[in-house]
């Protein structure tokens, strides 16, 4: 989904009003209730039984999308309060329209219209809630907060402790174009973006504040979508539904495809056997995994849905250079639709061996991953014949040595890094971290979902058998590793939601693969 500057949304939502004939608190309306679907949906998945909403408003079109949020959660018989920063009497225009339908169902805003106010607000025993939403300030907001509105942002950002926070189309005191806070900002878990996402969301400068990206449908013509140049993307839901096809009534397990998982080694069989859980949920028809001849009865355990192939093994105990024996027919690899490398694979010499020789056959994709990366910085010119349908899974210290960088440049220049590689290798390039971006030569795509409880062990192992999967049952490579970043980042985003991020586990992310698809299917 094409991100946007803040003035080609205000053009986009003159051409709504003008040329499209949307009145402007119809826009609202929808922008509002999109919001409080949002709410009511993260105080279910969030386990809340009868949850307090604070809904904080200021006097311009946030404010107003606000006000129709606190209306449509009222009226699910929500617990609902709304603070206003400033003087309300500054309302005007569509927000006016809806102050005066918001008062009508029954909620009176408590103004708060100085910075005292909001100080001593926090000292209230009424200034508790389970849910923050901040409308204070939008898209056409410069410079630092000041007077109410920054006391709002220090109540919000105090009470964040105890609650979670969710932005109305941006946090407040975040540019929308840079992605820079020129102040204090609301630190959000989730920011409901209208229309179109702001380009200062996807910068790596707005991380900290964003949180998950959601992105509501207020009816956007795709011609006026069409006007706005291409650019740097949002991996959304719409993106992932698009490449997800309904499954016809007479599949058969050959119908998906074949996928192929090459990995494990000494003490890491862990991770050859959680990359293929996620594979087996991935939708693919099958799962093969080769992996030394010593951890295949583990394996096997562990996942009884793959097949596991017990690998020739070197004196270390990896897989030896002609493992490939045990899974390769007259034609080579062509019974697999895409081949996984690396998870617990090992720096064995031998492993170079194993990956220049998929490289080399006619597999469609190739995903290379931890060890496989490592080996192949050694190697570069493994990728110098622009092999194609590679797809190379770095986090920036693999992509470091990838490039010849330091890991700190890498970090620095995320976008930058990734382009590179994708340059270089001719390869789709996903580098992972917080807001993972996804690079093929002439496209980058960032992804907002997922949360920090999924820095942990074997993440990384989920998220290669997840793409490897969509990939094997003929997605192309560039939406594969889309889709896969996007859902894998849902996945932990609902058990963190369940559960917690302290205690989030790449089993349970796994585990709860089979429920994301739900998020962008029907069936």
């Amino acid at each position: 989904m094409k991100a946007v500057s803040a003035e080609q949304m205000r053009a986009i939502d003159r051409r709504m009003i003008e040329a499209y004939g949307v009145p402007g608190d119809l826009l609202m309306d929808r922008a509002g209730f999109g919001v409080a679907e949002c709410v009511r949906r993260l105080a279910d998945a969030s386990g809340f039984d009868d949850p307090r909403i604070l809904i904080f408003a200021g006097r311009g079109n946030n404010g107003g999308d606000a006000f129709v949020a606190a209306r449509y959660l009222r009226e699910i018989e929500m617990d609902v309060e709304v603070l206003f920063a400033g003087d309300i009497k500054a309302v005007s225009g569509d927000a006016l329209v809806h102050l005066r339908k918001l008062r009508a169902a029954g909620v009176t805003p408590r103004v708060l219209e100085t910075m005292d106010a909001w100080t001593d607000m926090l000292q209230s025993s009424m200034c508790v809630g389970d849910i923050l939403v901040d409308g204070l300030l939008g898209t056409g907001s410069r410079g630092p907060a000041r007077g109410p509105v920054a006391g709002a942002i220090e109540v919000i950002n105090r009470l964040s402790d105890r609650a979670l926070v969710v932005a109305i189309d941006l946090p407040s005191g975040l540019n929308a174009d840079t992605g820079v806070a020129e102040g204090d900002a609301v630190l959000a878990d989730l920011t409901v973006t209208m229309g179109l996402p702001k380009s200062g969301l996807l910068r790596p400068e707005a991380l900290e504040y964003v949180g998950t990206v959601e992105v509501v449908d207020i009816g956007i013509d795709d011609e006026l979508e069409d006007t706005v140049p291409a650019g740097i993307e949002l991996i959304s839901s719409r993106d992932v539904a698009g490449v997800l096809k309904r499954r016809p009534r007479r599949s058969h397990k050959g119908t998906y495809g074949h996928a192929l998982l090459i990995g494990g080694g000494p003490g890491v069989s862990g991770a050859i056997s959680l990359a293929a859980m996620a594979a087996c949920r991935s939708g693919v028809g099958l799962v093969s995994v080769l992996t030394p001849s010593a951890l295949a009865g583990t394996v096997a355990v562990r996942v009884p849905e793959a097949m596991v192939h017990a690998g020739a093994m070197t004196a270390t105990g990896s897989l030896a250079a002609d493992a490939l024996d045990q899974v390769s027919g007259k034609d080579g690899l062509s019974a697999f639709s895409a081949v996984l490398m690396g998870p617990g694979l090992t720096t064995h010499p031998d492993g170079l061996a194993l990956v220049a020789a998929v490289l080399r056959s006619a597999v469609p994709v190739v995903v290379l991953d931890a060890d496989a990366l490592n080996l192949m910085a050694a190697e570069p010119d493994l990728l110098a014949g622009e092999r194609g349908g590679v797809i190379l899974t770095p986090h920036p210290g693999e992509m470091a040595r990838l490039l010849s960088w330091r890991t700190q440049d890498v970090e620095s220049d995320r976008f930058a890094a990734a382009r590179k590689a994708a340059e270089r290798f001719g390869a789709v390039a996903v580098l992972k971290g917080a807001g993972t971006v996804v690079a093929e030569r002439g496209r980058l795509r960032v992804n907002l979902t997922g949360n920090p409880g999924m820095a942990t062990g074997g993440m990384g192992d989920v998220l290669a058998g997840l793409m490897t999967g969509l990939a094997a049952q003929g997605m192309h490579p560039f939406d594969a590793a889309s889709a896969a970043v996007y859902l894998h980042g849902c996945a932990g985003d609902d058990v963190a939601r369940s559960s917690s991020q302290a205690g989030l586990t790449a089993l349970a992310v796994a585990d709860s693969i089979p429920r994301v698809f739900r998020r962008v299917q029907v069936r």
